[in-house]
């Protein structure tokens, strides 16, 4: 059973990985966060399209925030790094995995997966999610779920590969949105590509759109001064 005074160290343990993250961060700029599985061979197109992500969103005045792990994060900060942009890991204890792959240039590690949540979701304009597991699903869903309460919603969510997520999204459609369990919009929150190039065409065109939004909204809110 547990005490007060571990309940009061582990309040300090959690409020120091905020801190810790919020100070390593605070500079960051504009960021992309890519997720995807710590299982990706070098050798697969998944690793090639997520490396040439990594400089795209480089060569855009990106940075790209990843889990720090092997994989797809390698990938994903190997681009970036090799382009000469910011490289950046939000990494976590785990005994089964190793610590921040090589490319990553500005990282920390978390002991709590809902402090390092928080570190994705505060310093990141847009998501992009590769094949992955588990853990991967959990970032997706998590993403989803902000932009479908009205959090993050201006945040642009993109999956890569149509033919390994096309069987997630039709359970979505013929279970979840059959039995009225999500709407229908909620699959315009997120869209599905198969390439870097093409997420990187998203994202501009997200952005563009979302300026001029602005920008007519304050032309509007100035009228109506």
């Amino acid at each position: 059973m547990r005490n007060k005074s571990e309940d009061a160290w582990q309040i300090m343990r959690i409020q120091g990985e905020f801190t810790k993250g919020f100070d390593t961060f605070n500079e960051l700029g504009s960021c992309v966060s890519v997720f995807g599985s710590a299982r990706t061979k070098d050798t697969s197109e998944y690793y090639k399209e997520a490396e040439k992500l990594g400089k795209l969103l480089v060569d855009a005045n990106f940075g790209v925030i990843t889990g720090g792990g092997p994989g797809i994060m390698e990938a994903a900060n190997k681009g970036a790094h090799n382009a000469g942009g910011k490289s950046i890991g939000v990494g976590i204890e785990l005994p089964f995995e190793a610590s921040m792959n090589k490319y990553v240039d500005l990282g920390v590690e978390n002991r709590y997966f809902f402090t390092r949540k928080v570190m994705f979701l505060k310093y990141s304009q847009a998501f992009v999610i590769f094949p992955g597991g588990v853990g991967t699903l959990y970032e997706l869903f998590e993403a989803i779920t902000l932009a479908q309460c009205g959090h993050n919603v201006k945040y642009p969510i993109i999956l890569v590969g149509t033919k390994f997520w096309s069987g997630l999204i039709d359970w979505m459609q013929n279970t979840l949105s059959t039995n009225g369990t999500i709407s229908q919009k909620d699959f315009d929150l997120f869209r599905v590509v198969d390439t870097a190039d093409e997420v990187e065409e998203s994202l501009v065109k997200f952005f563009e759109k979302y300026r001029k939004e602005n920008q007519l909204n304050s032309l509007s809110a100035n009228e109506d001064d």
